[in-house]
C-alpha cells in the first residue's frame, strides 16, 4: 500500500498512519496545522511517524497542494482532514467549514480522477449527519437530517464521494464514526475534557441532564475500520463505525470516578444548539462487508486515555 492521508497530525489521522508504518506500508501525510487546538499537540501526535524512514510530511492546505503529482504513485487516500467542532460550526464560523471540510474533499476527489494507481479513498464522515429523527440503532439508510452546521458540511462532503464515483469511478468508501476516543483524543472532546478536569481536581461542565446517550468508539478500533475499508469497502458504499454499546454521559461519569479513584466534580450547564441527543449505530453493514468488530469495552477505552492524559499533564 502506497496512501496519502490527510489530516495526518489530527487524532484519527495520526494514529492510523502509526498504524500503516507498523504494518510495512509508505505513507504520505498532509496537514495544514489548523488553529482549532494548539499546534503541540498535533506535533506530538506526529512525532512517532516524522522519524519512521517509510513517512514523508507535507505542510500545506489541500487546496494549495499540486495533488495530481502527489497522487500519481498512490494506492489509497485515507482523507480525515476536516474542520472539526459541532458546537463552533455556527455563524461566521461556517465559512471554515465549507472551505475544510467541503471545498477541499472536492479539490481532493477532483484530483484523484483518472488516477491508474488508486484503489480505495476511504473518507472520514460522522454520525452528525444523521440528526435526531433517525430510528435506533442507526442505518446508513436512514434519511440524514443534520441538526449542526458541522453535520451538513460532513454530509455534504460525503455526497461528493459519492458523486465522484457515480460519475467518475472514483473508488470511495466513507465511514461514519461514533465519537471517537482513546489516547490523542482533540482537547475540546467532552472525555479529554472530563478526564483532565478529574485529574486537576475541577469541575466539569456537563451539558444537559447527562442522560443524553452515544456509541463510543476507541480509536484503534476506528483505525482497524480504515484498514478494513481500504482492502475490502465496497466503492460507493457508506459504512457505520460504532463501538457496540449505548451509553449515557452519566454512566460514563461514574466509570471516570473509578477510574480516577475519586469523584468527579459536576457543573450542570444548558444544553447546546446542534448537540445529538442520542446515538447508536447499527454496525451490520461494516460487519459484513469489512468483517468490523469493535474490540475495546468502553471502560478499557477510558482507562487507557486516562493513563494517557496523565502522562502529558
Amino acid at each position: 500500500m502506497k496512501a496519502l492521508v490527510t489530516g495526518v497530525a489530527g487524532f484519527i489521522g495520526s494514529t492510523l498512519a502509526d498504524r500503516l508504518l507498523a504494518d510495512g506500508e509508505d505513507v504520505v501525510g498532509i496537514d495544514c496545522f489548523t488553529d482549532y487546538y494548539p499546534r503541540e499537540y498535533k506535533e506530538r501526535n506526529l512525532a512517532g511517524a516524522l522519524a519512521h524512514p517509510r513517512f514523508r510530511f507535507i505542510e500545506a492546505r489541500l487546496q494549495d497542494v499540486d495533488l495530481r503529482q502527489q497522487l500519481k504513485d498512490r494506492t489509497h487516500i485515507f482523507h480525515l482532514a476536516a474542520q472539526a467542532g459541532v458546537r463552533k460550526s455556527w455563524g461566521r464560523d461556517f465559512a471554515v467549514y465549507t472551505v475544510n471540510n467541503i471545498a477541499a474533499t472536492q479539490a481532493l476527489l477532483e484530483a484523484s480522477c483518472g488516477m491508474p494507481n488508486l484503489e480505495k479513498v476511504v473518507y472520514s464522515s460522522s454520525s452528525s449527519v444523521y440528526g435526531d429523527l433517525v430510528a435506533m440503532p442507526m442505518r446508513e439508510d436512514a434519511l440524514p437530517q443534520p441538526v449542526s452546521p458541522y453535520g451538513v458540511s460532513k454530509l455534504a462532503a460525503e455526497q461528493l464521494c459519492y458523486l465522484y464515483f457515480s460519475n467518475y469511478g472514483v473508488p470511495t468508501v466513507s465511514l461514519r464514526y461514533f465519537t471517537v476516543y482513546g489516547p490523542r483524543q482533540r482537547p475540546d472532546m467532552g472525555f479529554h475534557k472530563f478526564l483532565r478536569a478529574t485529574i486537576r481536581g475541577e469541575p466539569i461542565s456537563l451539558f444537559g441532564d447527562g442522560d443524553q446517550t452515544r456509541d463510543f468508539t476507541f480509536v484503534s478500533d476506528a483505525v482497524a475500520a480504515n484498514v478494513a475499508a481500504a482492502k475490502r469497502g465496497v466503492p460507493g458504499r457508506v459504512y457505520n463505525i460504532g463501538g457496540g454499546s449505548r451509553v449515557s454521559v452519566n454512566q460514563v461519569l461514574e466509570m471516570i470516578g473509578r477510574i480516577a479513584g475519586r469523584k468527579p466534580l459536576i457543573h450542570v450547564d444548558p444544553v447546546q444548539k446542534g448537540d445529538m441527543r442520542h446515538t447508536y449505530a447499527d454496525t451490520s453493514l461494516a460487519r459484513a462487508d469489512l468483517g468490523y468488530q469493535p474490540t475495546v469495552g468502553l471502560e478499557e477505552g477510558l482507562a487507557a486515555e486516562y493513563r494517557w492524559l496523565t502522562g502529558i499533564l
